[in-house]
């Protein structure tokens, strides 16, 4: 009933609009009342045949400029163009769990209406004062154990993984989502391809994974305004469970569509192309978006692992380089790894969680930092070694190193299915380090 009556008091007494002017590309311009159209304001252009919610992104001279939710088809000049005054938010509730919703916060499952919760949470809410925030929590289990040993994560903590297309990162997103030591699970899907959605929901998240996660979908064919809502919802829809003093593990797929969707408003509204034409609001907005997750003031905490489309596999391109900057660690994927049928193929040499060693258990700190020396020392010789250049018993290092090679990538790799636990990984790495100390010493 408090929702309900939320809702009637959200109504607005006074009908205001203007009329749509003129159509530029992706923008829609709006003539009449200026002053009542701030930007992030919500309008509905009335076609006659269906409305199209819009958003204002900015002004030109006496016009308001609208980005579109939907396509333009039916905008005519002299439509209604009507002006809300009443914020843009959603009410998630707990019935929210297992459903599967648009950018609006609309069901899309065929699942009925979503259970209305009663406070409300802006799309676009600013991320917790640092002085108020806690410090990350203790070591989070991942289920991965490539990533529970080499680069421990903990409660609270912003992860990224930064891999070109097709490298395997949607599989390693689904094998957190069901296997992650968390209450609350929320997938953003931003920019996703079509029959893929499906295929995650049903085989990579499965209806365990579904129960306990809300999952937010903008495919890649809608508006870039709709790509880039789903991206604020995901963590808006994340903020209200961690409001719950629950612990929320987020996941996003990807950071660089919602780049791409900025972009594209961006360029529209007439912003300069910057960096590989990326405009300067997608490198304003990446830090607002990201920065909401982490620790909250209360007891609940948003773990989140957002994923970044490299370029032509170039790490260092600018999306990928600004995010770099933002999260407090990155995990490369990379596709020569991937090539050689080693899944999930993470580099951990060139991976990082800046919670390490912290976040690591003491007692096999060690053990971690041996078996990285061990991979590095590998990897400086793999040229040589493969060609046959190296010859046995030159460097008691190097031989070391090849005799470890084949269990550690066998370690590192892990199907899709399998689950293995902190305490079981650095068991499993301390064993193989040892064997291979005693039969060096042998």
């Amino acid at each position: 009933m408090r929702a309900l009556a939320d809702q009637i008091a959200d109504i607005d007494a006074v009908t205001i609009y203007g009329r749509v002017a003129g159509v530029r590309g992706l923008m829609v311009e709006a003539a009449g009342p200026v002053h009542a159209m701030s930007v992030g304001a919500r309008v509905t252009v009335e076609t006659g045949v269906r409305p199209i919610p819009c958003e204002v992104v900015g002004f030109n001279g006496d016009q308001a400029l609208l980005m579109p939710f939907a396509g333009l088809e039916g905008v005519r000049r002299g439509c209604k163009a009507l002006v809300s005054l009443a914020p843009a938010a959603i009410r998630p509730s707990a019935g929210w769990l297992g459903r599967v919703v648009n950018a609006l916060g609309e069901p899309i499952d065929g699942k009925g209406p979503l259970p209305q919760g009663g406070d409300p949470m802006p799309f676009r809410a600013a991320p917790p004062a640092a002085h108020t925030r806690k410090r990350v929590g203790k070591p989070l289990d991942l289920g991965v154990k490539a990533l529970n040993t080499f680069l421990t994560c903990c409660r609270g903590q912003r992860m990224g993984i930064f891999a070109g297309s097709g490298v395997g990162k949607s599989v390693l997103l689904s094998m957190i989502a069901r296997n992650v030591d968390a209450d609350v699970s929320v997938i953003g899907l931003i920019g996703e391809r079509g029959r893929e959605v499906q295929e995650f929901l049903q085989e990579d998240l499965g209806d365990e994974g579904l129960a306990r996660s809300v999952v937010v979908v903008a495919t890649s064919d809608e508006p870039a305004l709709m790509r880039k809502q789903a991206a604020y919802l995901t963590l808006s829809i994340a903020e209200y469970f961690r409001d719950q003093d629950q612990q929320v593990m987020l996941m996003m797929d990807s950071v660089t569509r919602f780049a791409m969707a900025q972009r594209e408003i961006g360029l529209s509204a007439g912003e300069p192309p910057t960096a590989k034409g990326y405009t300067p609001t997608v490198f304003s907005e990446l830090p607002r978006l990201l920065e909401r997750a982490g620790p909250g003031s209360g007891e609940g905490a948003i773990t989140a692992i957002f994923t970044v489309l490299v370029d032509g596999d170039d790490h260092n391109e600018p999306v990928a380089d600004a995010v770099r900057g933002i999260l407090d660690g990155h995990i490369v994927m990379e596709r020569a790894i991937a090539e050689r049928g080693r899944y999930p193929a993470i580099n951990v040499l060139k991976s990082v969680s800046r919670t390490m060693p912290r976040s690591a258990d003491p007692a096999y700190w060690p053990v971690i930092q041996r078996a990285k020396r061990l991979l590095s020392t590998y990897g400086d010789m793999e040229e040589l070694i493969r060609l046959g250049a190296y010859r046995q018993g030159s460097s008691a290092e190097v031989d070391e190193a090849i005799r470890l090679q084949p269990a550690l990538e066998a370690f590192l790799s892990q199907g899709k299915d399998e689950v293995c636990g902190l305490a079981a990984g650095y068991a499993a790495l301390a064993a193989i380090v040892a064997e291979t100390a005693t039969d060096a010493t042998a």
